[in-house]
């Protein structure tokens, strides 16, 4: 039977919580920091659910009010999220706290071949590059996904730049984990071919428009028009208000990509342009 968590949140303030799409507060003796921020479609049933977790009763312990904000519908409410935990850094947030600086792998076609290099966001413009595979947090994590690549499908370390390739070829092929175009006896097209191929899936979209557009989300007689642009998240006119709430402006952000990418290119929400 499970034990239920001790808390002082007023029972009216629970009852009052929505049924509906949007992101919610925890907060406890301090009026600036939020303990921690989440969303849900169902803003009550997922508080309620914090409420009964054995594991989060610290928080809860120190919770002393709950507010939230509706959003018109799923999206706006993982866009506000990740928005607002990078500006108020919760204490018992940690996955979507930091803005991290982020790496790629980059495919250099200025020869007859293909050399993969890893690049610094810092050096590119991540939304409109069209060479791009990958985000990582670190240089380290692009070249463990490399080497995972290799060993999937035979590719040369040598070639891909992690390791030194000697007269006798790199070190697999004494292993015979690569077919041997280190040393001519693969063809390197064909070895170029395989490294594209397993690179695929990971390639970064470029921004489809020229400029920003509105992602528009309806819920029951009112309207959310979200603003973005290059994969930025800029802000959000709300009906109910006929307020545009702008947020400050930052470079790319990974988990914004993340919740954009795939509804924006299958086309599965409604854009408008600006």
């Amino acid at each position: 039977m499970q034990t239920p968590v001790s808390h002082k949140i007023d029972a009216a303030m629970l009852e009052g919580l929505p049924r509906t799409s949007g992101v919610y507060f925890f907060w406890g003796s301090s009026s600036t920091l939020p303990l921690y921020i989440g969303k849900s479609v169902d803003i009550r049933s997922r508080v309620l659910s914090h409420i009964r977790a054995e594991d989060e009763a610290e928080m809860i312990a120190q919770t002393k009010r709950i507010d939230f904000i509706e959003t018109a519908g799923e999206i706006g409410a993982l866009l506000l999220e990740a928005h607002l935990i990078k500006k108020h850094v919760p204490l018992y947030n940690i996955r979507l706290r930091r803005q991290k600086t982020l790496c790629s792998i980059r495919l250099d076609e200025s020869g007859s071949a293909l050399n993969p290099e890893i690049v610094s966001g810092n050096d590119r413009d991540i939304a409109g590059a069209d060479d791009l595979y990958g985000l990582f947090g670190s240089v380290r994590a692009a070249k463990e996904k490399l080497r995972e690549l290799a060993e999937q499908h035979r590719l040369c370390m040598g070639l891909l730049g992690l390791e030194k390739i000697s007269r006798r070829g790199c070190f697999g092929l004494q292993l015979k984990t690569c077919l041997g175009a280190c040393v001519g006896k693969e063809d390197r097209l064909a070895h170029d071919q395989r490294l594209l191929s397993a690179l695929l899936d990971l390639k970064v979209q470029a921004w489809p428009y020229a400029g920003a557009v509105d992602l528009v989300e309806e819920s029951e007689g009112w309207t959310q028009r979200h603003r973005i642009q290059d994969w930025r998240f800029l802000g959000t006119w709300c009906s109910k208000t006929a307020t545009f709430a702008e947020h400050e402006r930052h470079g790319f952000d990974l988990d914004t990509y993340k919740i954009l990418v795939r509804p924006i290119m299958l086309g599965t929400v409604k854009i408008e342009p600006v």
